[in-house]
């Protein structure tokens, strides 16, 4: 009987009672249950996680039935950590419970698909020519037809296609472009191995195999902080969240722990219950001041103020007033502050005086110290009897030939290397035998510059002159210099720091008469007291002195249990080095770093790629060939989107007052061109000329190709691509984009995406410098450009300016996605991949020490393949059409001076640049690295799925050290068969299916293989002269699986790779077996450093830590009332915060988020700015600049800092988004009024830790300087008519 019917005949129905009437039983018919009960059955779990690089790394259940994913909860079955802490789980959050949506969602991509103007040209072109690559050229030999699909990217227009047809196409293209321009022509942008390593190594590999560039994206994304590798040459290692609650004091600085690290914050609230107190610095009251004991809100952007304040008092009270025993013994073995620094009298604007400059090293006393080997990269410092010595450590003691007198004195024993005595290095020259401080010496006064006193737009200034002079304690000492003897002054870091810093300390002079100028008392207003940072930042000075004194008096007690959880926010600014050096000194003054419950706790994506070494093999094809090219992606964009063009950042505003300006012109880019030309930074396009044809010059030539590349570069008849950026032959012409939503979302200059790289609809409103110039302005580089007061001829000196800057660079953008995304609109290709339930895969992630996996619940939905069968595709068809076009090849492949190799002290002292005949060129050594590669065209395919032969003869390595490997091989052959097929790959392990290179990558990395973490830390004891072993034996005979992560997630073993244990005693700690294993960090002086003793670092002003304000972009003035809509236009600092509900771009667009939150894009900002501007709450409103627009919904709110509008990053603007009244085009996205800026001290390369490595350092995408002008929208035009006409742009 049906449920209807039930109810009809509900009264008539026979019952039956039970329990004394206190039941009754009925006939009616439950069937109709059987829906609502079915909702919750499955067939099957599936244990997965998502690759959405939120740090999260959580794994999940997804439910299947029918072959359907229907829905996913959190597993709970992670290994338990310790008996004294809470468990890790469980993890996720709401995005992470919405992503089954998107598998059968209409955003979802189904089919291969291409530009309908592309496809259509390609067929005709098919059809009569000889084959595809000549299909290829002839489209390429015509640019109207080539700019027929430029025109349209972003406009729609997308046609359903075969794998066949585009994989032809794709191979054609790249095929095409090697020979006619070159490999280094292709390239690949995908960010974040870490959240699914084996998919990123499916476009990694095939790029590396064919010659193509792999491009950053920790630098691009601003996550990375350069003051990380100049501190520690480290990027970036930071402590696991469970060591959160072995903390007692903890400040979350900038980290909206909550929202951003949502399945971790268990761990920050349940510190609390145990006692810890925790303190919140961030502008706006995010959800993470709830959780906190004390907010503090520094105007954004003025972080480094209050962290030089809370300095100024560590310094104050806990060395000098009355001296930390802990912190004393911690600074002397573990931080440079011992180290001595020369000092050169000069002019300055404060008068003569002296100034900070390099090291003192061991070859600058040849006769009084022992040398050995690399003498000019062993720094010196002072013994306890006041004799200088070689302290063990420094990086001269690295490297070297095997068996060499000094070799195993890498280490932080306490030991000088002459005799091997035991010392107890001296902090101050002031310090007597006892190590007290009742000497006198000479104090003479040194100047620091000083930046506080910049007036920059929207903030406050503390004008104190441009140059502070501090008395400091010194001595003389004798040094050699080209043969020739003379006296210098010599200071340690620590007296010349607490100089920097303005300390009081009661110093007098040899007579004893009183000489010190710091700060008497906090409350005076003098840099960097707690009074000075008042007027800065508007925080209380009583507030910074109790957060400094309680921070530091715990760390005191504790031995170093004071956390700072810090998020990437201040490292998005101009400046962001003095915002992280800051508070980074605060934590070496403290002896926090390498102590459980202490350190930096720096969080941003998923970085943490733990089985890296053996992901790296895979990755960039070390199995077949080495080097692989690798290239810094805010260079490379900066140049080719022509951003650089545009700029009106001048580099003598960012100069030390202290610095020779002579020496110092032209514009940003002029500082990139002499980076990589000097071999600090990788280029890309290298050389303007394809490189397989210089291997052929050479050859007819009858010279050796490096040779032949060295007479051409000095005689100029071969250039560096960088010198010409705009010249069609250095045009990136193939890109791929996987794994990321480069065009929504890391974008910076989004517009000059558009217009230059494209070649399509933009929305930017400035004029290059080229139409800026006025007939009157003064020539010469960057001496003018474009301030009140100077002219408007800012062209670079190094670089070619063409009049007209190129629209449409690209041939061709192929982008892989489970979602259309802003990049797939403007793509030509868009293939669908497999989503995070499709497919194999590993994940890592810095929060926790797991490693699990992603697993195929389901089968790939619609046309989807895993990214791993979509390269082995592009790989199979490429060795088919490259037939009779390249056959095996060797071309030239050049790399900078690399970190973490012998090649990292390639220049010790000045900067030297053989382009104008300071120094010879001399690869490898003040040049980019030549080296010939061979590669095998047609047997691409075999090469990409079997392992190569280099890790039987060569091994494998990372971060300085290598061991063998041939077992492992042998074990992959047996896991994974071998080859049967004749040819190049016959009898090699297979690396057919994705499972297969995930067995690659564990077999080959000491973290999932215990045996090959025994071989790594043998492989480190050599060049410490340690035993190191011991922190892997009792995990050898472990080895990680595959099928073994899919069961449970597993604990990564202990390995070299990382500066943390993973053990049972202790969580996991960045720096942990440097303070406790006596490791040396991989800087110059081998400890941690204060002092940056580079030759840009002094010219730009960050030897030493200080506060720099924001930086005027003038993007405003060009713009502001030229487009009147009759509203009120203010100006806003511009802020992009992570937001609730979504990662990233990433569920942005996913239904149920767009449901919680208010379903398009939004801004927010305060009342009192929205009461000026006429907004209320909900209003349309536009933020502009000369870079473009954005059309968004206000949400006004208290919790926003006025003088700032936050657009949480990333909002797709595919949802919901209106016309711009600026532009004219649709509303904008986040990054259409920004711009990348780039800044010489990230260049800097050949110098210790201050060296290139790929995600580790160099220039990076900064945003947050940016300002807006903000309206109400007068109309609202969704441009849903038909088009009239181009928009025209400004």
């Amino acid at each position: 009987m049906s449920h209807f019917l039930d109810r009809l005949t509900f009264f008539s129905q026979a019952k039956e009672g039970f329990s004394d009437g206190h039941g009754v039983t009925t006939g009616e018919d439950r069937t109709w249950e059987d829906a609502y009960r079915s909702r919750w059955q499955h067939d099957k779990i599936v244990r997965s996680t998502h690759g959405t690089n939120c740090t999260g790394s959580c794994s999940w259940k997804i439910y299947v039935k029918g072959g359907i994913v229907t829905w996913e909860t959190q597993q709970t079955d992670y290994p338990r950590t310790r008996p004294d802490l809470p468990n890790h789980e469980p993890r996720g959050c709401a995005r992470g419970a919405s992503y089954s949506w998107y598998l059968y969602s209409a955003n979802r991509v189904k089919h291969p698909m291409v530009r309908g103007e592309l496809l259509k040209q390609w067929r005709a072109a098919r059809s009569i020519a000889k084959s595809p690559v000549d299909a290829w050229a002839s489209l390429m030999g015509s640019d109207d037809i080539r700019r027929s699909w430029q025109k349209q990217r972003g406009l729609g227009g997308f046609v359903r296609t075969t794998w066949d047809e585009v994989n032809e196409i794709i191979a054609s293209a790249n095929v095409y472009t090697i020979k006619q321009h070159g490999p280094d022509r292709i390239i690949g942008f995908s960010p974040i191995p870490a959240m699914s390593m084996v998919s990123y190594a499916a476009g990694s590999r095939y790029l590396s195999l064919i010659g193509g560039v792999c491009m950053s994206f920790y630098d691009w994304y601003c996550d990375l902080p350069p003051a990380s590798p100049q501190i520690w040459g480290e990027q970036t290692d930071v402590p696991e969240s469970a060591d959160w609650y072995n903390s007692n004091f903890i400040i979350a600085w900038g980290s909206n722990v909550p929202q951003t690290r949502t399945p971790d914050a268990h761990f920050f609230t349940e510190v609390r219950y145990k006692g810890a107190k925790t303190v919140a610095v961030t502008p706006d009251y995010s959800e993470v001041a709830k959780l906190a004991d004390i907010w503090m809100h520094p105007k954004q952007g003025t972080d480094a103020a209050v962290a030089m304040a809370m300095g100024h008092t560590i310094l104050r009270e806990f060395y000098i007033d009355q001296r930390s025993a802990y912190f004393d013994d911690y600074a002397r073995r573990y931080t440079d502050l011992p180290m001595l620094v020369m000092l050169q009298e000069q002019d300055t604007p404060a008068g003569k005086a002296l100034v900070p400059q390099r090291y003192l090293r061991a070859s600058d006393l040849s006769d009084s110290v022992p040398q050995g080997s690399n003498a000019e990269w062993k720094t010196l410092a002072y013994d306890g009897a006041g004799r200088i010595v070689v302290p063990q450590g420094s990086i001269g003691f690295r490297w070297g030939a095997e068996g060499r007198p000094d070799q195993g004195k890498w280490n932080l024993e306490a030991k000088e290397a002459g005799e091997g005595r035991e010392v107890k290095l001296k902090l101050s020259t002031l310090e007597d035998e006892q190590h007290a401080e009742t000497r006198r010496c000479d104090a003479q006064a040194v100047a620091f510059p000083y930046f506080g006193g910049i007036e920059s737009p929207g903030f406050n200034a503390n004008p104190q002159g441009e140059v502070l002079l501090r008395h400091v304690p010194m001595q003389r000492v004798t040094v050699q210099d080209k043969g020739q003897a003379r006296d210098v002054w010599v200071a340690t870091v620590y007296d010349l720091q607490v100089a920097s810093y303005g300390v009081f300390r009661g110093l007098t002079d040899r007579d004893g008469v009183l000489v010190d100028n710091g700060a008497r008392s906090l409350d005076d207003n003098l840099p960097y007291t707690p009074a000075w940072q008042e007027q800065i930042t508007g925080v209380p000075r009583a507030q910074v002195l109790t957060v400094a004194r309680q921070f530091a008096d715990n760390a005191d007690k504790t031995k170093g249990k004071s956390m700072v959880i810090i998020g990437a926010a201040m490292n998005h600014w101009y400046h962001c080095d003095m915002n992280y050096r800051g508070i980074i000194n605060m934590l070496m003054m403290c002896g926090c770093i390498g102590q459980s419950g202490g350190g930096w706790a720096h969080y941003v994506g998923q970085e943490k790629l733990r089985p890296q070494t053996g992901w790296t093999a895979l990755a960039f094809a070390l199995d077949w060939s080495r080097p692989p090219r690798q290239q810094n992606s805010t260079s490379f964009f900066y140049a080719h989107t022509d951003q650089w063009r545009y700029e009106k950042l001048g580099v003598d505003e960012i100069l030390s007052p202290l610095a020779d300006k002579s020496k110092f012109g032209g514009s940003m880019i002029d500082y990139n061109v002499r980076a990589e030309r000097m071999g600090w930074l990788p280029s890309a396009p290298q050389l303007q000329t394809n490189p397989l044809k210089v291997v052929k010059d050479a050859a007819a030539k009858g010279l050796d190709p490096k040779d032949h590349v060295v007479a051409s570069l000095k005689d100029g008849s071969l250039k560096l691509s960088c010198t010409d950026p705009d010249h069609p032959d250095n045009w990136p012409r193939n890109l791929f984009v996987w794994r990321s939503n480069l065009l929504g979302s890391s974008g910076k200059g989004h517009e000059y995406f558009l217009k230059h790289l494209l070649g399509t609809t933009h929305g930017v409103q400035g004029k290059d410098l080229g139409q800026q110039v006025s007939p009157h302005a003064p020539q010469g580089g960057g001496a003018a450009l474009g301030r009140p007061g100077g002219g408007f001829d800012a062209k670079p000196e190094e670089v070619v300016w063409h009049d007209k800057a190129p629209e449409g660079k690209l041939d061709l953008l192929v982008t892989l996605d489970f979602r259309m995304s802003t990049t797939c609109l403007y793509s030509d290709i868009v293939l669908p991949t497999a989503t995070w339930y499709e497919k194999n895969d590993l994940n890592t992630s810095d929060m926790h020490p797991f490693i699990h996996p992603l697993s195929t619940a389901v089968d790939p939905a619609w046309e989807a393949r895993s990214d791993w069968e979509i390269y082995k595709g592009f790989a199979k068809k490429f060795s088919e059409v490259c037939v009779g076009h390249l056959g095996v090849e060797k071309e030239v492949v050049m790399t900078p001076l690399m970190h973490d190799t012998p090649a990292e002290m390639a220049q010790p002292f000045g900067v030297q640049d053989w382009k104008k005949g300071e120094i010879d060129l001399i690869p490898g050594k003040s040049a980019p690295q030549i080296t010939v590669v061979e590669r095998d065209y047609p047997n691409t395919f075999k090469r990409f799925t079997s392992l190569g032969p280099l890790m039987n003869k060569v091994g494998n390595g990372g971060k300085g050290i290598g061991w063998n490997t041939q077992t492992e091989v042998q074990q992959l052959a047996e896991l994974n068969g071998t080859v049967r097929e004749e040819g190049v790959s016959q009898g090699l392990p297979k690396i057919e299916t994705d499972i297969d290179a995930a067995e690659v990558v564990m077999m080959l990395a000491p973290e999932t293989n215990g045996h090959v973490a025994v071989k790594a830390w043998d492989a480190l004891s050599k060049q410490t002269g340690r035993e190191h072993a011991h922190l892997a034996l009792h995990r050898e005979d472990e080895k990680i699986r595959f099928r073994d992560i899919q069961a449970q997630p597993r604990k990564i073993i202990s390995s070299p790779t990382w500066s943390g244990l993973e053990s049972e005693k202790v969580s996991y700690n960045a720096g942990y077996t440097n303070v406790h294993e006596l490791i040396p960090w991989r800087t110059l002086t081998g400890r941690q450093q204060f002092y940056q003793d580079h030759p840009w670092m002094q010219a730009f002003g960050e030897g030493f830590v200080s506060y720099r304000p924001p930086v005027d972009l003038k993007t405003l003035d060009d713009i502001a009332g030229r487009k009147p809509n009759g509203h009120q236009e203010i100006a806003l600092n511009f802020i992009t915060p992570h937001q609730k509900w979504g990662i990233h771009s990433t569920y942005t667009d996913n239904l149920l988020m767009l449901t919680l939150n208010r379903g398009g894009p939004v801004i927010w900002l305060s009342e009192d700015d929205a009461k000026r501007a006429g907004i209320v709450d909900n209003d349309w409103v536009e933020l502009f600049n000369t870079n473009g627009a954005i059309a968004a919904r206000a949400v006004v709110s208290q919790r926003v800092n006025p003088g700032m509008v936050m657009m949480y990053h990333a909002q797709e603007k595919i949802i919901n988004t209106p016309g711009s009244e600026i532009t004219g085009t649709r509303g904008g996205i986040h990054n259409s009024v920004t711009r990348v800026v780039l800044k010489p001290t990230h260049m800097i390369g050949g110098y210790a830790q201050l060296s290139y490595g790929f995600n580790y350092y160099g220039t990076i995408g900064t945003n947050r300087d940016e300002f807006v002008l903000v309206r109400k929208m007068n109309k609202v035009d969704w441009l849903d008519g038909e088009a009239t006409a181009s928009p025209a742009h400004a």
